[in-house]
């Protein structure tokens, strides 16, 4: 590997990076270099090259040099806290520069007399690119070898080995530097793509050095949570790192976080998808047995009556149910016992009702009850959502009430007596009846605007879905989802949306064939991929909106993806996966599938490609 000398930025004392106190510095986190101790108030170029980040709060640069040395110049300890107070900037993020050029004022002396210390870290961010570095002021000078390249020569000048750390952890420290430290991180999780942080103060985050962090897809907030797109795979290493600097956040959840600080609408959206999340993947794998079955059906095969029995327990037992799981998923989100909401939602559809399926076909009557004068007409709620889920609240929040009254010693017995007992009496003759009704007439003027003539409300649906997405509200869409696969076994809302998700993918894909550097069409097609497999938000946060004209270009793809599936009828046998994955759910009627695809991906693409250009 090639080793490097660089002259020091700042006039000051050198000294060896572990001298430093911080311990993301001193242990090599952010890369291998050294330090200037009580620095003069400038910081010059120490290579011909180009800014490639300036902090909002001016306390450090980011530089590359011509021949890809990407160094940090990090004026100071925890500085960034100042919010610019003292750091005037002479040079911005893409400016180019020759050796010597200031770069950088500062008030030394005003730091520290705000408790600071000034000592100025500067580092190679790639230094596992290189072997030997060596940094020089007047003579003096410290060196670090890259262990991994096997350099034999383990001396350093005033300095012993600097041991490079891993990638992950590297990114981690600059994220944690980033957003204001580490103890201005409340609470942090991930998903499959996403590091999500709850922060005590916004205000805090540089968002712009964040996005020039290498490895950083993009970043917004969405659902109260400051969300950084990393990647499948490496957001998890990330994670791990991020929490190793402080142990308490391991294990933590950012639900509690979150909910503080989300709007009404936020906080019911989210409520609905805590409740569906963990029942979706039973409906998912429900829907690809019924995709299975309509396929070898299509294709002419024919089965005894004991296989079709089978396979109609595969496809129809988690509908039928569907009170129970939606009763004990409930439960959970709002702190009852689980097994309280499954028995309570089995209640629902117990043998000795009126089966919802056989009074829809005119097969049953429902039981008419007189509850003070009034005639209450008493069904199975088979295939029904709001019932369940507006009766598992109630009940546990009676399951609450109880115990603050029931001693403990008789606890375990009068609590779930009367929890059962008020709830299945108060869903039967009450919150069921209203509850359906209300359902139904939802359910039908949701059905009708999706069935509208010539496929206006697919087409309107699918222009504006990705829109609610990034307003972080669309998992009220679950109990929609859930409500037409229990009444018709297709689900018409998945056709139409994932028009409107590849479309997202397809302006991606054209931005990234458009940008000429080598180096950000890798880090743009890398965020396209999740796309296609249902996931939108890398490409919409890493690419369309930081453009905007992508992101309303993939709306319009969206819009004719989402009215071709409204015209042709075509739905889903599940729910849950789209695009590529989302393929199994149409094994019945691929071809229609495939276009509605290939149309919202046309769309998008085309008109990225021919109206957009990467230097807008």
């Amino acid at each position: 590997m090639k080793d490097i000398r660089l002259d020091s930025p700042l006039q000051g004392e050198l000294i060896a990076l572990q001298e430093v106190n911080d311990p993301v510095f001193s242990g090599g986190i952010m890369g291998r270099g050294g330090a200037v101790k009580n620095p003069a108030g400038r910081v010059t170029a120490p290579f011909d090259g180009e800014i490639t980040s300036v902090f909002d709060t001016k306390h450090a640069i980011g530089l590359l040099s011509d021949d890809g040395i990407e160094l940090l110049i990090h004026v100071g300890l925890d500085t960034v806290n100042l919010k610019g107070k003292y750091f005037t900037a002479h040079v911005q993020a893409g400016d180019k520069v020759k050796k010597g050029d200031l770069l950088l004022e500062f008030d030394a002396a005003g730091i520290r007399h705000e408790g600071y210390d000034t000592t100025t870290p500067v580092v190679v961010a790639n230094a596992d690119e290189f072997g030997k570095i060596t940094l020089e002021l007047q003579g003096n000078k410290v060196s670090s070898v890259n262990e991994s390249a096997g350099e034999n020569d383990k001396s350093a000048e005033r300095m012993g080995d600097n041991k490079m750390e891993s990638r992950e952890e590297r990114v981690a420290a600059r994220i944690a530097e980033c957003v204001g430290g580490m103890a201005n991180i409340r609470s942090a999780e991930h998903c499959a793509t996403r590091l999500r942080l709850i922060l005590h103060d916004k205000s805090k985050i540089d968002e712009k050095a964040i996005e020039a962090i290498d490895g950083v897809k993009g970043q917004f907030f969405a659902a109260a949570q400051y969300q950084i797109i990393l990647g499948t795979g490496f957001v998890d290493k990330v994670y791990d790192a991020l929490v190793h600097q402080n142990t308490s956040l391991a294990g933590g959840s950012n639900k509690e976080a979150a909910y503080d600080e989300m709007t009404v609408a936020q906080k019911i959206s989210r409520t609905f998808g805590d409740v569906f999340v963990p029942i979706i993947p039973v409906l998912v794998a429900t829907g690809l047995f019924m995709g299975l079955r309509g396929m070898t059906l299509s294709l002419g095969m024919e089965f005894s009556e004991n296989f079709l029995r089978m396979s109609q327990i595969l496809t129809d037992t988690a509908f039928a149910f569907l009170p129970a799981l939606m009763c004990w998923s409930t439960m959970k989100k709002f702190g009852g016992t689980p097994v309280i909401g499954i028995v309570l939602g089995l209640m629902l559809v117990a043998p000795q009702l009126p089966n919802a399926y056989a009074i829809a076909g005119g097969e049953a009557q429902p039981i008419m009850m007189d509850v003070l004068g009034i005639n209450v007409p008493v069904v199975g709620y088979q295939g029904s959502v709001l019932p369940a889920l507006v009766l598992g609240i109630f009940a546990a929040n009676m399951q609450k009430f109880c115990k603050k009254f029931v001693p403990d010693v008789v606890d375990l017995i009068v609590t779930p007596f009367v929890t059962l007992l008020v709830s299945m009496l108060l869903g039967l003759l009450v919150v069921g009846p209203i509850m359906h009704t209300v359902e139904a007439a939802v359910f039908g003027a949701v059905r009708a605007f999706l069935e509208m003539p010539f496929g206006i409300g697919g087409f309107i649906v699918g222009g504006v879905h990705q829109v609610i997405v990034v307003s972080g509200v669309h998992h009220v869409f679950n109990a929609l989802e859930v409500q037409l696969l229990a009444a018709t076994g297709r689900d018409a809302f998945n056709a139409i949306i994932t028009g409107a998700i590849v479309a997202q993918g397809g302006a991606a894909v054209a931005v990234a064939v458009k940008t000429k550097d080598v180096k950000k069409r890798a880090l743009y097609i890398s965020s396209v991929i999740p796309a296609f497999l249902g996931i939108t938000e890398p490409a919409i946060f890493g690419i369309n909106l930081r453009f905007m004209k992508p992101f309303l270009y993939a709306l319009v793809g969206g819009a004719f993806a989402g009215g071709l599936a409204s015209f042709m009828h075509l739905a889903g046998t599940g729910m849950g996966i789209t695009v590529l994955p989302g393929t199994l759910l149409y094994l019945d009627n691929l071809l229609p599938y495939l276009m509605v695809n290939l149309t919202g991906f046309g769309i998008a693409f085309g008109l990225t490609f021919m109206m957009f250009t990467p230097e807008e």
